[in-house]
């Protein structure tokens, strides 16, 4: 469309918000790259986007970006900023032995370096222990005590009485837990209805986890519970995510109502078609599994490739194959807040297109999520969160680490 159809008279730009017009060398709109597009923000909005073939008005300030792609701004879809590398501090004493001062204090520098990246939106998946402190976060955010991205917030994570950690496997300890437990129908409806009460824009529950005989992966909840979580979610307005890594696990929390599964290790076509089927997105965490392995010792490119990195390729391929809805989400916490983009560059070293990355972490991510009259597109009357980074991501998905523009809500945080 042409931005002359909003530039007609002076009569339009009667406000005295912000005015800016950026010029890319293409943009990128969620969708498709176009070139010789510009972008007019006013306030915190996108006002028109197009071909320019026309005169400013005097108070735009033009911002020229000579070699750069402008997109939308990107969206983590599996965040812990709350979190920081397991190599830096095992997740059980980031539980155990941190202050939630501390934790906060870190998940406010997690937070600007996540948005200086270029993520201008987060999905965050729990505070793994933090109690309700990302509802606090996300205030200070919206109130511009902080810097950081918008937030989209579990608080707590639900999971089966005795499934989770941590857990020193010594029966004499009563530890404090990384997530809330729940061991009946009663106190899952009573845990949902407290967390929403409590702040959170959406319900995780832990469909499957490590309480096995021998420590293996093994369903927690089963159908009835799950479908109980996801009604009282869903008469709120909110949806519920699972944790679910195991084949059943994953089975159970798409027929109790999910709208996302989270991880998913070892899904085969079976059940990627189930969620084709009812219309459940897939998360696949790619990053973290890449980097707790290089955590353990696996020297990446040197020693043969675990067999968990084949399963995750394998599951991956079979969701592209499948034609499930595929978010980009990276479980980043578990590695390095600021590098988001590295699930996005195993996504397509793991066989999707960049386009279809970038895809998925814009417009994708904000459809699924329910924000897409909102965020995730360029386009006219949305909010202004935009990136423009070096170079053409859409052939080359490593640009989208060149980031020179943020922008979120209209307000400039980043520009070189």
């Amino acid at each position: 469309m042409s931005l002359f159809l909003f530039l007609l008279g002076s009569t339009a730009f009667a406000q005295q918000d912000s005015l800016y017009l950026l010029k890319p060398d293409q943009v990128f709109d969620g969708e498709n790259i176009h070139r010789n597009w510009v972008v007019l923000i006013k306030g915190n909005k996108i006002e028109a986007v197009g071909a320019m073939t026309f005169k400013l008005p005097a108070k735009t300030k033009v911002i020229e970006m000579p070699g750069t792609t402008l997109l939308p701004g990107l969206i983590e879809g599996h965040s812990h900023l709350f979190l920081h590398p397991y190599n830096e501090t095992p997740w059980n004493d980031q539980v155990l032995k941190e202050s939630r001062a501390e934790r906060t204090a870190g998940a406010v520098m997690h937070a600007q370096a996540t948005l200086l990246a270029g993520f201008t939106t987060v999905r965050d998946l729990g505070t793994e222990g933090s109690e309700y402190d990302d509802v606090g976060l996300k205030q200070a955010i919206e109130k511009g005590i902080i810097k950081g991205p918008r937030m989209i917030i579990a608080t707590k994570g639900i999971v089966a009485k005795g499934s989770y950690g941590p857990n020193y496997k010594n029966a004499d300890l009563d530890l404090p837990q990384g997530a809330a437990e729940v061991g009946n129908l009663e106190e899952m409806s009573t845990e949902v209805y407290s967390q929403i009460g409590k702040g959170a824009d959406l319900i995780k529950i832990y469909a499957d986890y490590r309480w096995g005989l021998g420590g293996v992966a093994a369903p927690t909840f089963n159908t009835e519970a799950i479908t109980l979580a996801t009604s009282i979610a869903k008469s709120s307005g909110r949806q519920t995510v699972a944790h679910a890594a195991t084949k059943e696990g994953m089975r159970r929390a798409i027929m109790g109502g999910v709208s996302t599964i989270e991880h998913g290790d070892a899904g085969d076509d079976e059940i990627f078609k189930l969620m084709k089927e009812k219309g459940v997105a897939f998360c696949p965490t790619l990053a973290a599994s890449d980097a707790i392995l290089q955590y353990d010792g696996w020297k990446k490119g040197i020693d043969p490739e675990p067999a968990r990195i084949t399963a995750k390729k394998k599951s991956f391929e079979a969701a592209i194959r499948n034609g499930v809805t595929i978010l980009m989400g990276g479980d980043v916490g578990v590695f390095t807040h600021g590098t988001n983009a590295r699930e996005m560059e195993l996504m397509v070293a793991y066989g999707m297109k960049p386009i279809d990355v970038l895809r998925s972490a814009t417009s994708v991510n904000a459809i699924a999520f329910g924000y897409g009259d909102k965020i995730g597109s360029v386009r006219q009357g949305l909010l202004a969160d935009l990136v423009a980074v070096k170079g053409d991501p859409s052939t080359d998905i490593k640009k989208v680490n060149a980031v020179v523009f943020v922008m979120k809500d209209g307000k400039i945080y980043k520009s070189n």
